[in-house]
């Protein structure tokens, strides 16, 4: 099943430095703050276990899955929040990890979610960031990499729910 058509984008040792360096960033800023760092499932797992692992300062961890695709390659434009974090979120510091951000709309969304129920700061961190599709204005506070073309498996990104255990970043070759 795994045996497609694949082209490299980023390798593990170029992922894993600049996990590093997000995760050096994220502990200087929040060293005195309440961070409750929320990863968005699926996609996010892997990159959030990492920068976590990479962030120095107290954190409280958790998920929330929310879905705009459906069974589509595409976004349907509409949010319908699946699971919801258990963390109590209000007067905390919000951090939402995401796999990677396209339109924004997710993203837009769930940064609005988070401020209504009281979050004392809502930011973005994003491994990767698929400008040239965005469509709502979001700010990426951390972002990882700008990648422009192609569709991107590996690193917890999938296709059809496959290829998120690849160790690095490639683009599908159909």
């Amino acid at each position: 099943m795994q045996s497609t058509n694949k082209e490299i984008v980023l390798d593990s040792q170029t992922i894993n430095d600049r996990v590093r360096e997000l995760g050096q960033e994220i502990s200087r800023d929040y060293h005195d703050k309440e961070l409750v760092v929320i990863g968005v499932l699926k996609g996010a797992f892997i990159f959030m276990a990492d920068l976590v692992r990479e962030i120095s300062v107290p954190v409280a961890t958790d998920f929330i899955q929310v879905s705009s695709y459906g069974g589509s390659a595409s976004s349907s434009g509409k949010i319908t929040l699946v699971s919801s974090p258990s963390q109590i979120i209000e007067g905390c510091h919000v951090l939402l990890v995401e796999d990677i951000i396209d339109t924004g709309l997710t993203m837009q969304w769930l940064a609005s979610h988070f401020s209504d129920q009281g979050a004392a700061s809502v930011k973005i961190c994003s491994l990767i960031d698929k400008a040239e599709r965005r469509e709502h204005k979001i700010k990426i506070d951390y972002p990882g990499f700008a990648i422009s073309q192609g569709f991107l498996i590996g690193y917890g990104l999938d296709y059809d729910q496959q290829y998120r255990n690849l160790p690095a970043i490639y683009h599908l070759i159909t």
